[in-house]
């Protein structure tokens, strides 16, 4: 390791006071031998580059793209210019954050008969992966590595011989209304650079690009960094005076090397006393600007963490839940708890969702994922009188929910004032924007190309790596991918989706391989191509069919499986409180499951021409009664011999031996599944279901199971969305009283009345008007032109089926 330091202003910080003066202390300079470096500048290039060099602006520390361009062009030269030598060192490069890194890494990945190994470099990458800089090349090959500032000083490789530096650097800063850190990217000093420019010369001469104007260097990049007491939290600075009894903070810190501004430390002393480790006044005067240790203060004073981490352990000891705090507190300083492999942050962002679970919250996934691992002390807290007690073995699921939600109090007072919420946001703009889609299972997609059917395949393939997709739904330049949804899961948002906003969020190119308009066009014969080129178009992905979209009205589309506002039903699945599946068992769809059974049953049934996955629509037996009839069914799951199947008439679901799954006739494939998805409206989880589990308690669901189980119960349509009857239920009594299911679990404290969601809110307007006007009729696009425009898609799609590697790319957002 090495570092630089400037040796004048340390020599007269310590000056030793002498008549008349002062005398600097005394500096001895040791004469090295290191191989000469020498440095260049974009001026040094303008007649080796083919392109257009950037000007240099001091208000945009940033890279453009010509400057990227710049530097892959500099590594190929240097690859040749090594090649006809038949050298092997490496080519050395400087980057900055992640997204740059991975930025370059696509431009020298993509680079044909290139034979180099790009290593990127950074605190996030695994340890194998840092391991392999180290390692001697591949022998025809040429190392290269993309790096942040952390090869700056800790890291030596030493066959480094050319060095590219951007002169820039992201440095921790300190907000000032959250006092929080942040990474911020600025231009780095001649300090910093000059360190770079040492990663080359350690083992024969170097030669170092830096890529700004030399006129730009000499004027406007600094001399040496800021220090960083003038742009770091200065509590647990304060915290220590305070402890040592050295006097007052303002006045022992104006006596700093590099004293911090008055107004940063009487800030901080301010928000010491709002976090409880400062007194509000000095004895009996009280002094704004300063204050007496608290105890909690010199707890704090003493743990190498930050003051809400250190305040978040004493919370913990008083509410019982030590060691998952000292979990987060631990691994909130390792900063980078979750390691990344490279171009792998989607995978690395699943992997902290699925220990989030519900809770969307970073502390709990670590403390889920530390708990999977071995966990030690990491922190000397027993001179407190602190300790982590043994947990019980066994617990309840409504003691586990407690302490969860006591963790969450205790979060919640560490880190105040400092929060992150979910944002209400404006349903209504959403709805439009999603076309009446489900935000909770799709996600649109802008900048689709003409003819955008034909590609998807490729769109299915390029969010695999989210979900199961369901159906991409085609409007003009915007189409609306829907992810599968377990019928089993609550009405909460799909970790699909989230993946697909992380992608969005991370700048994960979506490109498609397009095919040229005019070839399309040659393959219509003289059809206007405007009528095809924008066509809404839905493809079912498990049915695999690509058809245009009947114009239709949402939810009187939907509303031919309600005959009447009231319903008689039967419940078979429980979901949680309020949400659950079940079936019609009026004379009428009595009679039509009948006939249906009957139908299957009188098949000749054969077996699955495919291997069993979730999602296929297949013939199951139901295992839990002794006929053994068949019914419709679809895979939700297969684990082993079996799968969980789940009876899309019914809305049950049951395990049943993979052999034993029957393949669906054509003839009873396309029929309208029966099972009706119920959601009881205007009811959320009160407080005390929250506390006591994830969404609705044990205890909520137990009651509500005895309030539907054994009854005939009556549903009253409220309203149609997605699928889903949102509805009021009712049973009768004993002493035939009709009672509101809903009433009775407000009355018992298990709910709340709350408002429908908006889309719920206008499918209740539009049914309200149905069910008054029984003659009201959707409107139909033509059979004909349906059937015509069905013919072309399919035209199209037999023409164009196959990816070639001679087309163009489009990118899409």
């Amino acid at each position: 390791m090495s570092a630089s330091i400037n040796c004048k202003e340390f020599a007269d910080y310590f000056a030793l006071p002498v008549y008349n003066g002062l005398n600097p202390a005394c500096v001895f300079k040791l004469e090295g031998k290191p191989y000469a470096i020498e440095e260049y500048y974009l001026d040094d290039l303008k007649h080796t580059v083919h392109f257009k060099l950037p000007s240099q602006r001091i208000e945009e520390p940033v890279i453009v793209r010509e400057l990227y361009e710049v530097a892959v062009a500099l590594i190929q030269s240097f690859d040749e210019l090594e090649m006809k030598c038949n050298r092997k060192q490496t080519l050395g490069y400087f980057s900055l954050g992640l997204s740059e890194i991975s930025y370059m890494h696509s431009c020298l990945s993509n680079m044909c008969n290139k034979r180099w190994q790009v290593y990127p470099l950074h605190s996030r990458v695994t340890l194998e992966e840092q391991s392999n800089v180290f390692l001697a090349t591949v022998p025809g090959y040429r190392k290269v590595i993309l790096s942040t500032n952390i090869a700056e000083s800790s890291v030596t490789v030493p066959d480094v011989k050319y060095v590219i530096d951007f002169c820039l650097t992201r440095t921790l800063v300190c907000d000032e209304e959250t006092n929080y850190q942040s990474l911020r990217l600025c231009w780095a000093s001649k300090t910093n650079c000059h360190q770079r420019r040492g990663r080359a010369g350690r083992v024969s001469k170097g030669y170092c690009y830096r890529l700004v104007h030399k006129d730009f260097w000499t004027d406007f990049i600094p001399e040496k960094s800021v220090p960083e007491i003038l742009r770091c939290p200065l509590g647990t600075t304060v915290l220590k005076i305070k402890k040592l009894d050295m006097g007052g903070p303002k006045a022992l810190l104006a006596t700093a090397l590099s004293p911090p501004n008055v107004g940063d430390i009487e800030r901080t002393i301010f928000q010491l006393k709002e976090l409880g480790a400062l007194t509000t006044g000095v004895q009996t005067e009280d002094d704004p600007h300063d204050g007496e240790l608290t105890f909690l203060g010199r707890v704090l004073a003493q743990l190498p963490v930050d003051l809400h981490l250190g305040k978040l352990i004493v919370l913990g000891h008083v509410f019982g839940c030590l060691e998952e705090c000292l979990i987060i507190a631990a691994a909130l300083s390792l900063r980078n708890f979750f390691a990344v492999p490279f171009k792998q942050h989607v995978d690395g962002y699943r992997n902290k969702l699925f220990f989030a679970g519900n809770s969307k919250s970073d502390c709990i996934a670590i403390v889920n994922a530390f708990k999977v691992n071995l966990f030690s002390g990491l922190f000397s807290i027993r001179a407190f009188n602190m300790c982590v007690n043994a947990q019980p073995s066994a617990m309840d699921q409504e003691c586990v929910y407690k302490q969860r939600f006591i963790l969450q109090v205790v979060i919640a007072g560490a880190f105040y004032p400092n929060y992150f919420t979910f944002g209400k946001c404006d349903e209504e703009i959403a709805v439009r924007r999603l076309a009446g889609k489900d935000p909770k299972t799709t996600v649109m997609l802008k900048n689709i190309p003409p003819y955008g059917y034909l590609y998807h395949k490729q769109l299915q393939s390029l969010f695999r790596q989210c979900g199961q997709v369901k159906s991409i739904a085609y409007d003009g330049s915007k189409a609306f991918v829907e992810f599968s949804r377990n019928p089993m899961e609550g009405f909460k948002i799909l970790p699909a989706v989230y993946l697909s906003v992380k992608m969005s969020q991370l700048k994960i190119p979506l490109e498609l391989n397009v095919h040229f308009p005019d070839d399309i066009e040659k393959q219509l014969q003289g059809v206007t191509a405007a009528s095809v080129k924008s066509l809404r178009v839905n493809v079912d992905c498990q049915k695999q069919t690509v058809e245009p979209v009947e114009i239709s009205f949402g939810t009187l589309q939907q509303s031919k499986m309600i005959p009447n506002r009231v319903l008689s039903i039967k419940i078979t699945e429980i979901v949680e409180v309020g949400h659950f599946w079940g079936y019609r068992i009026d004379e009428k769809n009595r009679t039509v499951l009948q006939a249906l059974t009957a139908e299957i049953n009188y098949q000749n049934l054969m077996d699955l021409p495919v291997s069993p996955h979730p999602e296929l629509v297949c013939l199951a037996p139901f295992t839990h009664v002794e006929n053994r009839e068949y019914y419709r069914a679809r895979i939700l799951y297969v684990c082993g011999d079996f799968a969980e199947v789940f009876f899309v008439d019914y809305g049950n679901r049951s395990k049943v031996p993979l052999k034993k799954l029957k393949e669906i006739p054509s003839c009873l494939r396309e029929l309208p599944f029966q099972a009706l998805e119920f959601k009881m409206c205007k009811m959320r989880p009160s407080a005390k279901s929250i506390v006591c589990g994830e969404w609705w308690s044990y205890s909520a669901t137990q009651r509500f199971a005895s309030l539907v189980n054994g009854y005939t119960l009556l549903v009253k349509v409220y309203s149609l969305v997605h699928s889903v009857l949102h509805v009021d239920v009712f049973h009768y009594s004993r002493c035939k009283k009709l009672v509101n299911i809903r009433d009775v679990l407000i009355e018992e404290c298990y709910a709340e009345l709350a408002e429908e969601s908006y889309e719920s809110q206008q499918s209740h307007d539009l049914l309200k008007g149905l069910f008054l006007d029984q003659v009201k009729k959707e409107e139909k696009m033509p059979v004909s032109s349906r059937e015509e425009e069905k013919h072309l898609i399919e035209r199209l799609l037999n023409c164009f089926s196959d990816n070639k590697s001679d087309v163009p790319t489009h990118k899409v957002t």
